[in-house]
């Protein structure tokens, strides 16, 4: 029972260092970059250049002065799901409200996803390479200041022109879509400069490095922030500010698929060009603690008097998992999970079906751990009975220590014994702990992760799934049902070992105040089912004991 008791009191505490120092090192966020790094930069490094073996011939890049993104007129898209203002300058989309999700600090206002410096700088950049083709600095001209989806309209289209210049002109056309957040960004190109051309186009997510929105729950750690990139080869790869700093990113370079994100906590953006299409992958550190990642793309040749295109889309909104899938192959990997998606995968998904019956993710994770419980309800029976026979055996334990207390060997010979005639596992109670763990760090990662969960209310004072307890009442009870399964469990016959039992109730509760309210409310629901079974089966086990006595 010695070994049991500790063994129980080592799996607790390493689940939490486990859990505490795997998210540390997993999203610790990128250091800014070193002023060596920053001052490599290149002058005109915002502006991408194909390599040779995408290009048969590498234009120029354009090299006219910027003109300040501040300062450019702006033309505002409102649609039932986005508010954008986008700017004459490269027609870059510099401010992007997602008008379903709210701030945190603030519920009344829209969350801010494209920012132009109230908190960061960030912004959907395009542009095409060659010469004198417009890039993300060239002023286009806007149609008008506003343009907002109208009802019964499917879609609305904003049109820039571009300076021409040696005969060529471009024209940039942007469509908003109602019930989505894509985008459709292409460009159409008249040439008449008496010349065929052969362009590419660029397509780019320019962020600082700055975290994002934290999370809240335990310590209050950053989330991974950062590119990635997928290919059908490679598959999802993850870069950090710090990797391209330092030259370290690795990432597929070039493709006849895929895509480009940065990823943020909770919502994504992502340039999704169409397959089939050969193209190259690039992330940068422009200096200031500003990066860009992005893909280049090829343009068939366009003869003189001829007209080309090429074009993307651009997704900007939350991690949707029943909708990313279907955008692009590979789009919902930007919902991670850590190495327990195995698991929270497949749990999110019958969270996810249980909230479309119950209309609410709080009841679905109540009936998710009573679906859990019911699961492994043979193995707990299992490990109560035997939890059971030992606290019927307390007795008997206690006379062994006060008989053998000297002898530490010989005591344990005959505890063993005597587990071996009453056919007892003392390390049987371990099991249900051992299962629950990795379901329980697995649902700490669908909470922490999934922007469902994102102020999702239950019920009363429980506003915030994703949260902590804002009046801390649900670790509490979590305490409460820790100590009464304390007193329900066989007492230790070491002394410390019994103030240690008593003392984790208190423990627990302290570090379950900062723990998401889904995650304790979980917990909680287990512990009430954990107690109900446990003392039933302790009732029926000290029952048949005394009947057996009294016959």
């Amino acid at each position: 029972m010695d070994q049991r008791r500790l063994i129980l009191f080592l799996v607790f505490a390493f689940s939490i260092v486990m859990l505490w120092e795997g998210w540390v090192k997993h999203n610790q966020p990128a250091p800014a970059p070193t002023a060596a790094s920053s001052a490599g930069a290149a002058a005109d490094a915002s502006v991408p250049k194909p390599s040779a073996s995408l290009a048969a011939a590498q234009a120029g890049v354009p090299g006219e002065p910027a003109a300040a993104t501040a300062s450019a007129p702006r033309t505002v898209v409102e649609t039932d799901l986005l508010r954008a203002e986008v700017s004459a300058q490269g027609g870059d989309i510099v401010r992007l409200e997602l008008k379903q999700h709210k701030q945190k600090e603030d519920h009344t206002k829209p969350f801010l996803l494209f920012d132009d410096g109230s908190a960061h700088v960030y912004a959907a950049q395009t542009g095409l390479i060659g010469e004198g083709l417009p890039t993300h600095k060239t002023l286009f001209t806007l149609p008008g200041s506003e343009l907002k989806l109208k009802d019964g309209e499917d879609a609305v289209v904003l049109r820039l022109e571009a300076p021409e210049q040696g005969g060529v002109r471009v024209t940039k056309v942007m469509t908003f879509k109602r019930g989505s957040y894509l985008v459709d960004v292409s460009y159409d190109i008249r040439n008449e400069s008496g010349k065929p051309i052969e362009p590419h186009a660029y397509f780019q997510l320019t962020r600082d490095g700055k975290p994002a929105e934290m999370p809240e729950g335990f310590g209050g750690v950053q989330t991974f922030i950062g590119p990635a990139f997928y290919t059908d080869g490679a598959k999802f790869q993850k870069v950090t500010f710090s990797e391209i700093t330092d030259g370290k990113a690795k990432f597929a370079k070039s493709a006849p698929d895929g895509w480009v994100a940065l990823v943020q906590h909770y919502f994504v953006s992502a340039w999704l060009p169409a397959e089939g299409v050969q193209r190259e992958f690039f992330a940068r550190a422009l200096g200031n603690d500003t990066y860009s990642a992005g893909v280049i793309l090829p343009v068939a040749q366009i003869a003189s008097g001829a007209t080309g295109k090429v074009e993307s889309r651009l997704y900007a909104g939350p991690q949707e998992q029943d909708k990313l899938h279907g955008i692009a192959p590979g789009l919902d990997l930007v919902v991670d999970y850590g190495w327990l998606t195995v698991i929270a995968a497949p749990l999110f998904w019958v969270l996810a079906w249980l909230h479309k019956l119950t209309g609410n993710w709080g009841w679905a994770i109540i009936l998710v751990t009573v679906m859990l419980k019911a699961l492994f309800f043979p193995l707990s029976a299992a490990s109560y009975k035997s939890m059971a026979k030992m606290r019927v055996l307390g007795p008997r334990l206690q006379r062994m220590k006060e008989m053998y207390g000297n002898d530490k060997a010989k005591m344990q010979q005959e505890m063993m014994n005597l587990y071996r005639t009453e056919k007892i596992n003392p390390l049987g109670g371990c099991l249900p702990i051992l299962v629950q763990i990795p379901v329980f760090i697995a649902l700490y990662w669908v909470l922490l992760g999934s922007v469902e969960m994102r102020q999702a209310p239950w019920l009363g004072w429980i506003q915030d799934l994703s949260a902590k307890d804002p009046y801390f009442i649900l670790p509490i009870i979590m305490g409460v049902s820790m100590l009464i399964q304390t007193k329900l469990n066989p007492t230790p016959p070491d002394p410390i070992q019994a103030k240690v039992m008593l003392a984790m109730p208190i423990i627990f509760t302290f570090m379950f105040l900062w723990f998401p309210s889904g995650l304790v409310l979980y917990w909680v629901v287990n512990n009430c089912l954990s107690i109900a079974q446990q003392w039933q089966i302790t009732r029926m086990i000290e029952s048949g004991s005394k009947g057996g006595k009294a016959a």
